[in-house]
């Protein structure tokens, strides 16, 4: 039975982690005078024949250089053999991103109907008590609608 349990794992294709290729698709889902929804995702391409999960909370989101917000999700199931998204969401108070430290690029921002949005913190990667961490660091300008 370990035999066969051994040459099973040894046939399947576990060479190495799931590759992050980058964030994508930045978009505002939505805006109001409350919240502004930013929505990206992050793509992985995943050669194994085995899963996983990931977990995206130590990821902190920059609206023009001021830190405003963290990415907070539930874990995502890696599939196998496949490339694969996983959507990153966060909701950002209006009144946080019009602060004195903040005006002169708010007003920026309103006339070019763009903001700067930079996520950076990392991305774990879990599987049979095995896990590693994939470091994000992207920067896009998203057209937005007040």
């Amino acid at each position: 039975m370990f035999s066969l349990t051994f040459t099973l794992l040894l046939n399947c294709s576990f060479t190495k982690k799931p590759e992050f290729v980058r964030l994508e698709n930045f978009k505002v889902i939505d805006s109001n005078s409350k919240n502004i929804t930013i929505r990206t995702e992050a793509l992985f391409l995943n050669k194994n024949d085995v899963g996983g999960t990931l977990k995206t909370d130590d990821l902190k989101v920059y609206i023009n250089d001021l830190e405003l917000a963290s990415v907070i999700s539930d874990e995502f199931d890696v599939p196998k053999r496949e490339n694969f998204t996983i959507p990153l969401t966060v909701k950002i108070a209006t009144d946080s991103i019009m602060t004195d430290e903040n005006l002169g690029s708010l007003l920026g921002s309103l006339l070019f109907q763009k903001l700067k949005v930079h996520i950076k913190g990392e991305i774990k990667y879990k599987i049979l008590g095995y896990s590693s961490i994939y470091s994000v660091d992207e920067i896009q300008d998203v057209k937005i609608k007040f």
